[in-house]
């Protein structure tokens, strides 16, 4: 074998995104599951303490929380999934069906149940009052893009004030972040790549914009989401050249610290953290592969954390780590029955639709 056929399969060695990216087997559930349980975490400190009081590592971080990293961590897993989804089945129909049965029915099922708690048990407001103002907080919330936090006479005296599921903030951007993909692919981008690396870098330059310019908060949020999402759309589109290497993390990390007193050490570090999941969503340990026999948990215990964290708070229980003793295994018990008696049934719905398989087209297949 000649030194150059060597090289080469040196560097083949190394596998890509592409080679693990088609099966299952994978560590994203893992992933989920415990940045969701990890949120949950960071939310019991403002909850049970304040909301002066902050998140874990807020203070050394640039303002970069454990809840954020967490969300970001979510984003980049969107990005290149949701990329994906399109690509595989490029209609935008299917897409929005998809999308709408994964998000809507459970959300649908939180709202009501915490207004019903509150209305029945919680409020200290006249029921008229109250009943009032339930139908349009369910209605913003479903909406997404103008939430409602609170109801009349609900977690009035809380350390942290009255919100129900401050949680649900980041929905809206994650949709709009949906719709940025399908924007995408309806316009034919995702199959070219020179296009959407342009497309890239305006965002970049957009994103350097904003720390020069004061720019609508809504606005500069979703730039700071969309960078890991961004870079979850990267990792799928260049899925063929990419690496899964440790020796590559190891040097995002090295220029994520390199970065830290510097303006540029929260985008660098997005775009680390990004590339780091999928490392590890890709890595091969068996024994954590385990884990997909269960189900997708995550978002409800995204979803479900908050008003049970809050409860607890209500309750008197004002130390954090107390707080996250007793919400969670009740709001694991909740994602438990939202995935297995509203998510994955409603998922199943999407295929409702597909026309049958011709004979012919069945035959050929046979």
């Amino acid at each position: 074998m000649s030194d150059s056929t060597k090289h080469i399969s040196a560097v083949r060695a190394v596998p890509r995104i592409a080679d693990r990216a088609d099966g299952r087997d994978n560590n994203f559930n893992l992933i989920r599951i415990i940045a969701a349980t990890l949120v949950l975490v960071a939310h019991a400190y403002p909850l049970s303490l304040g909301g002066a009081y902050g998140q874990p590592f807020e203070s050394v971080l640039h303002g970069l929380s454990l809840g954020m990293m967490c969300v970001w961590a979510f984003f980049a897993i969107s990005g290149f999934f949701i990329t994906r989804s399109f690509d595989r089945k490029p209609s935008a129909k299917a897409f929005l069906i998809a999308r709408g049965l994964r998000l809507f029915p459970a959300l649908a099922v939180v709202t009501l149940i915490s207004i019903l708690i509150a209305g029945f048990v919680l409020t200290q407001a006249p029921p008229t009052v109250f009943w009032s103002e339930a139908g349009e907080y369910f209605i913003r919330n479903m909406l997404l893009f103008k939430l409602q936090y609170d109801l009349p006479g609900v977690f009035q005296n809380n350390p942290y004030g009255p919100a129900i599921n401050g949680s649900l903030w980041s929905l809206s951007y994650e949709v709009t972040c949906y719709v940025g993909v399908l924007i995408c692919g309806v316009l034919g981008l995702l199959g070219h790549r020179k296009i959407f690396a342009g497309m890239a870098v305006a965002f970049l330059c957009f994103y350097a914009l904003t720390a020069f310019v004061d720019l609508n908060p809504r606005i500069e949020t979703l730039t700071t989401l969309g960078l890991p999402f961004l870079s979850g759309m990267v990792l799928y589109l260049w899925r063929d050249e990419i690496p899964l290497s440790w020796g590559v993390l190891a040097v995002m990390g090295a220029l994520a610290l390199a970065a830290w007193f510097t303006p540029l050490f929260l985008p660098v570090f997005a775009v680390a953290l990004s590339y780091a999941v999928f490392v590890l969503g890709y890595a091969q340990w068996p024994a954590l592969l385990q884990y997909n026999r269960l189900g997708d948990y995550s978002y409800g215990v995204y979803i479900y954390a908050f008003p049970i964290q809050q409860l607890v708070a209500q309750s008197g229980v004002t130390t954090p780590a107390i707080n996250m003793a007793i919400s969670l295994p009740f709001t694991l018990f909740c994602a438990v029955l939202s995935w297995h008696l509203i998510e994955a049934p409603a998922m199943k719905l999407r295929h409702l639709n597909k026309p049958p398989k011709s004979t012919d087209a069945k035959q050929a297949a046979e």
